[in-house]
């Protein structure tokens, strides 16, 4: 074995293990926003002011902190290289990162991070539908049935799953893998130009913020 084809094994495993943490870092995520009663409970075990502030704001900067990093991952992914390198569920991932992003845009600009804010429940509902997405790629095309099963118990339906949805099955993933990219890259970019739009707007309408 070369010393390229070792680098790019080792660049594919890393890739890979990048997206399948954030595909779990998405759901942590999920889960850390929608138990905002179960803080509200433990605040009542704080005496002081200072350690209550500390912890509401700890609850929300640990949540947009793992979605920023689910969406600096699927950006990563989201280039045709990568696409015909790893085993990415298309179009399914590429969809999350776009929902991901947009929920956290609202988060971070647009006061969604507050439990009853503005776009708080449109920002909930953004990141339960990338978290469902996620999981259903993840569980019915990325690890789909193997090979190994396959060979013993055949079925069409598995084996159409892993010839067509997946990012690196040549041809029919490689070409779904493009079309996804061209019409979810674009997508992610708006989202990500709308979120800065709305930070420097926001920032306009109360300049001693």
């Amino acid at each position: 074995m070369s010393a390229h084809e070792i680098t790019k094994a080792l660049e594919v495993w890393t890739l890979q293990s990048l997206l399948n943490l954030s595909i779990l870092l998405g759901i942590l995520a999920g889960g850390l926003a929608l138990i905002q009663d179960y803080y509200r409970s433990l605040e009542s075990r704080l005496s002081l002011r200072v350690s209550t502030e500390l912890w509401r704001v700890g609850t929300i900067v640990i949540v947009d902190g793992l979605l920023a990093a689910v969406v600096l991952v699927g950006y990563l992914v989201l280039n045709p290289d990568v696409l015909a390198d790893i085993k990415v569920a298309v179009p399914f991932q590429p969809a999350a990162t776009v929902l991901f992003a947009w929920a956290l845009c609202l988060r971070l600009f647009c006061g969604a991070h507050e439990p009853g804010g503005r776009n708080h429940h449109l920002a909930q509902g953004l990141v339960l539908a990338a978290n469902a997405v996620n999981i259903v790629g993840f569980t019915f095309v990325m690890e789909a049935a193997s090979g190994e099963y396959l060979a013993l118990h055949p079925s069409p339906a598995w084996t159409w799953i892993k010839t067509h949805l997946r990012s690196n099955a040549d041809p029919r993933g490689l070409e779904l893998a493009q079309t996804t990219f061209l019409i979810c890259f674009p997508l992610l970019l708006l989202v990500l130009v709308w979120g800065a739009y709305s930070a420097v707007a926001s920032k306009r309408g109360n300049p001693e913020a």
